[in-house]
């Protein structure tokens, strides 16, 4: 559920379809990469679907296997669908393809729409337009999943470092 009043500097959100495969990926990779570096208690991470298709499930099953063996623990998440006040709450709306993107920008209120991003726009290496759905793939997929989020995370630190007041 989105925190409005957490006391974080940076709220993050990560948006795909379900909530159940890529955005709480990107979840759990990001929190692990800030924890790492003493830096998780400077930002509030969530994750959410544009569709409510499986309020409160945990991540897919293959999706955490494969999380857990590149050390991302996702058990604890739970599916949620984007709520109006996420708008408001997050600084970044950060979706995994263009046509949740399209999902998001088609609610958001104009004043927020500066908020809302591409996860692939902080691929550092890979050239993806966006981080394919795994759900009817694959192992492959779910390992293909993982690079690319953790590559674009990796830029996502990057970037939020080198904007940081020093």
């Amino acid at each position: 559920m989105s925190n409005a009043t957490h006391p974080s500097e940076l709220k993050i959100l990560f948006v795909c379809m379900g909530n159940i495969c890529r955005s709480p990926t990107a979840e759990g990779v990001l929190k692990k990469k800030l924890a790492d570096l003493a830096l998780a208690d400077k930002v509030y991470i969530d994750s959410a679907g544009t569709h409510n298709d499986h309020p409160h499930a945990r991540p897919d099953s293959r999706t955490q296997r494969h999380a857990l063996k590149r050390g991302y623990d996702l058990s604890h998440m739970r599916a949620r669908a984007v709520e109006d006040r996420d708008f408001e709450a997050f600084d970044l709306l950060i979706t995994m393809d263009w046509d949740n993107r399209a999902l998001l920008e088609e609610r958001c209120p104009p004043k927020h729409a500066h908020k809302i991003r591409g996860l692939t726009e902080f691929l550092q290496i890979s050239h993806a337009s966006a981080i394919p759905d795994p759900y009817y793939g694959g192992d492959q997929g779910f390992e293909h999943v993982l690079d690319l989020v953790e590559e674009a995370c990796d830029g996502l630190i990057k970037s939020l470092i080198m904007k940081a007041p020093q």
